[in-house]
């Protein structure tokens, strides 16, 4: 038992031991990235990048990464790394992205290309191996490109593959296998997978209608057909509209001005509709024809589809309309266990604190605009009470506006109207 133990633990080691990372970057030296990433100079006006953590984070440093930091730009980066070939071995692509700007209409993608690419003169047009990641762009637009160049022409996935579009940071993992079978992850969860040749059109089909074959002309598909022994009823045909029965003829129509009075039309409650006969089975039915395939003469397989030959090059080729998108922990390995393992200790790590500090942030902020609110209308209400004293005080200043002789006169009149005691 202990010789079994001994042999499997130095089974580990040798995995481990075998395992290559051709490419990782964490952007923990700041600034130092520039000596390893270049930008393209195809464009003068491409978007310039910071190095930052964003707005929140689980750690301050680890998750500093390479921020888009200019709205509706084009942005060309590219690293070099040792060249290789995939040949007979896995390949794992993989990084994070985190949209914090609640991204509306961007790329969050890789490209690999081949390593003689000019990394100076890189465009949009330059030719990659691979393209993948997350794309956004509206409320039709939240996909992962899943992107590969087959003997010069680029061809996508024909499958659908739903990308996250919230705030926070994301892990994307692209798996190719020498059996020709692929997969991708997001958050280090499977979301598809499948092979090469049935989810790419890089082959022509295996099989194809035969040219030569056509349906018989006594094939009859029809399932159901009319009963030839139904028959419509006499009554049935009555007409859709009829005229008004109870509608009469205004008193003051002039037939010599208007014209012939005609009673205006209504639906026919008797009207049944166009008559069909009842349907039954059909007793000469054979079933849909279905046409016979056979091989394509054109196809010729091919077990080398997912090999490129001389891989060196990762780039950041995109365009944003808002930016802000914070790219990070790139790794590029031939095991799929190292990515997973590099997965947990950057992104799996930092997610729980990086969501606890957003929801901080945004009660923070709920408060301080209930606080505002607040403010606002106490403010209001102040304003409507001193507007209210303010009127008062006018009236005040009116009747201290009165002239003395208008009371002395309001006096008199008042005496005037007084009746003399002789008089009484």
């Amino acid at each position: 038992m202990r010789i079994s133990l001994a042999l499997f633990a130095a089974f580990v080691v040798a995995i481990s031991v075998d395992a290559t990372v051709y490419f990782k970057e964490q952007f923990l030296d700041g600034d130092g990235y520039k000596s390893r990433w270049l930008e393209s100079k195809h464009k003068s006006d491409y978007g310039q990048w910071k190095v930052t953590a964003g707005k929140f984070y689980g750690d301050a440093e680890l998750d500093k990464g390479l921020q888009t930091s200019q709205d509706a730009r084009f942005y060309a980066l590219s690293g070099r790394f040792e060249p290789f070939s995939n040949e007979g071995k896995t390949i794992v692509i993989q990084f994070t992205v985190k949209h914090e700007q609640k991204i509306d209409c961007g790329g969050g993608y890789v490209k690999i290309f081949p390593a003689d690419l000019d990394q100076a003169d890189m465009h949009g047009e330059s030719q990659y191996y691979i393209m993948f990641g997350p794309d956004i762009c509206g409320y039709s637009t939240k996909k992962v490109h899943v992107i590969f160049n087959y003997k010069g022409q680029n061809h996508l996935i024909k499958k659908d593959i739903r990308c996250k579009d919230d705030e926070f940071t994301n892990l994307y993992t692209l798996i190719l296998r020498p059996d020709q079978t692929y997969e991708v992850k997001i958050n280090n969860e499977k979301v598809e997978s499948g092979s090469l040749e049935e989810d790419w059109d890089f082959l022509p089909p295996k099989k194809i209608k035969d040219p030569q074959a056509k349906k018989p002309e006594d094939w009859d598909d029809r399932a159901k057909i009319d009963d030839p022994e139904d028959t419509k009823p006499e009554d049935w045909d009555k007409p859709e509209n009829i005229p008004d029965p109870d509608a009469k003829k205004p008193d003051d129509w002039d037939e010599d001005m208007d014209g012939e009075w005609e009673p205006p039309m209504i639906p026919n409650p008797e009207y049944k509709g166009e008559w069909k006969p009842k349907q039954i089975d059909n007793p000469n039915y054979k079933g849909t024809w279905e046409h016979p395939e056979i091989d394509n003469p054109e196809y010729t397989p091919d077990n080398t589809i997912y090999k490129f030959d001389n891989i060196g090059v990762i780039g950041l080729d995109l365009w944003q309309v808002k930016s802000g998108t914070i790219f990070d922990n790139f790794l590029i390995t031939d095991d799929v266990k190292e990515a997973e393992d590099f997965g947990k200790e950057t992104w799996g790590a930092t997610k729980g604190p990086e969501k606890k500090m957003k929801d901080k942030q945004e009660e923070e902020e709920r408060k301080q605009r209930e606080e505002e609110e607040k403010n606002k209308k106490e403010s209001e209400g102040d304003e409507e009470e001193g507007d209210e004293s303010d009127d008062n005080a006018e009236e005040k200043v009116k009747e201290a506006e009165i002239p003395e002789e208008a009371n002395l006169l309001d006096d008199e009149d008042d005496e005037q109207e007084k009746p003399d005691k002789d008089e009484l």
